[in-house]
């Protein structure tokens, strides 16, 4: 058994990991090529490329890449056609995965793509570009499903993995005590993101934001956990421009990755919108949502956006649970304001967790093994087709 997959993010790889562990219980001989991370490579993925190359994000931003990224797609193509996997999984890299997903499935290749892009939210069209290019589309989430359901897209809700893995009840002390938090202090998470781009943008706001919120509470100090070593050294760099007394004057503590932790230590995170809003929420953790992004490319989503809120929390409750505070509205001082008061407000903390706690009850399904299945029923589905198949041709009569 031949799996090709393909992601473009540290989140991706997280997802890619648990698909491959719970793949290897329904074909235990699996072998496993394409584009991966770290983890998936520890665990004996075959990576065609760097995952780092497809870590873009942003309509703009992205045609700085675009030649190497058409490139990099364009030899997946050729390669696989010519080799043919038994399935390929995409995993989210929408913009990326789907036009290879195309062109693999038009050459008789199953194609699945796990995580569903943003259709439901904007540019709504592109259901008709994935309805012709995928197999079988897994989500994370139940109103996703309920989306490609009514376009007639076959579908599966997995849940999430991370629903699985983190309990209903966290206890926060352990990962307070690892950092040495005192009893009189506040901790708030700094989080700009994964990508250098995202860092780019919100690591200079979020710092600045600490300083006001620094200079109100003097007993509030900084965890900011860096994605990986380039992002680290992208992020101290910002701090020894803003101030070369920041960190200490601050209590900015920079961490190797164990952003879970970090999360965990906190009374309120600070983050970039994605992945680690579910995270935050899955703790149970009060939390300020921003994003920053190029003017055109804010301009364009604008007005192709279909969906009050942009965050998993907001989007999950249906409601607005957390702020958003975007572009050109996230200046330090609201970041700091929104973040102060959520400090001060415990009244708000205990509604936020009843909310979080009922999300994560929804999502918790065992999100891997409900992944794997739905992949194995899919070949099986197709095997017997092709035997039926088979059984019908010339020669069988």
């Amino acid at each position: 058994m031949r799996i090709a997959m393909v992601v473009g993010e540290t989140s991706g790889d997280m997802l890619g990991i648990g698909l491959m562990t719970a793949l290897k219980q329904q074909y235990p001989d699996a072998t496993f090529e394409g584009i991966g991370g770290p983890l998936m490579e520890a665990d004996g993925f075959q990576s065609f490329v760097p995952m780092e190359r497809l870590a873009v994000m942003g309509l703009v931003e992205i045609l700085g890449r675009l030649f190497e990224l058409l490139g990099v797609r364009r030899r997946l193509v050729k390669y696989w056609q010519k080799n043919p996997p038994d399935v390929f999984i995409g995993i989210d890299a929408p913009e990326f995965n789907t036009q290879l997903e195309y062109k693999l499935k038009a050459s008789g290749i199953k194609t699945v793509h796990y995580v569903s892009p943003s259709v439901w939210a904007w540019r709504p069209k592109r259901i008709l570009k994935i309805k012709k290019s995928i197999d079988l589309m897994l989500t994370l989430f139940p109103f996703e499903a309920k989306f490609y359901k009514e376009h007639n897209v076959p579908v599966s809700f997995v849940g999430h993995n991370l629903a699985d893995s983190i309990p209903f009840d966290t206890d926060s002390s352990i990962a307070r005590n690892t950092f040495g938090v005192q009893p009189n202090e506040k901790v708030v998470c700094l989080m700009p993101g994964s990508r250098g781009s995202e860092v780019e943008k919100l690591a200079p706001v979020f710092l600045q934001a600490a300083e006001l919120i620094h200079q109100k509470n003097p007993n509030v100090r900084f965890i900011l956990p860096a994605a990986n070593d380039a992002r680290k050294e992208q992020i101290e760099k910002y701090i020894l421009d803003a101030n070369s007394d920041v960190k200490s004057a601050l209590k900015i503590d920079v961490i190797d990755g164990n952003s879970k932790a970090c999360m965990q230590a906190a009374d309120v995170i600070l983050l970039a919108s994605g992945t680690a809003t579910l995270e935050g929420l899955l703790l149970k953790k009060p939390m300020i949502v921003s994003y920053i992004v190029s003017p055109i490319t804010a301009m364009i989503m604008r007005r192709l956006l279909k969906q009050e809120f942009i965050s998993l929390p907001n989007l999950l409750a249906g409601r607005e649970v957390v702020p958003e505070i975007l572009q050109e509205n996230a200046t330090p001082e609201n970041l700091a304001n929104a973040v102060t008061a959520r400090l001060e407000d415990e009244a708000l903390i205990k509604q936020l967790q009843s909310t979080f706690l009922t999300i994560h009850q929804q999502l918790k399904r065992g999100a891997n093994e409900q992944a794997a299945k739905a992949v194995a029923n899919l070949l099986a589905s197709s095997a017997s087709i092709s035997v039926s198949t088979e059984d019908k041709s010339p020669d069988k009569q």
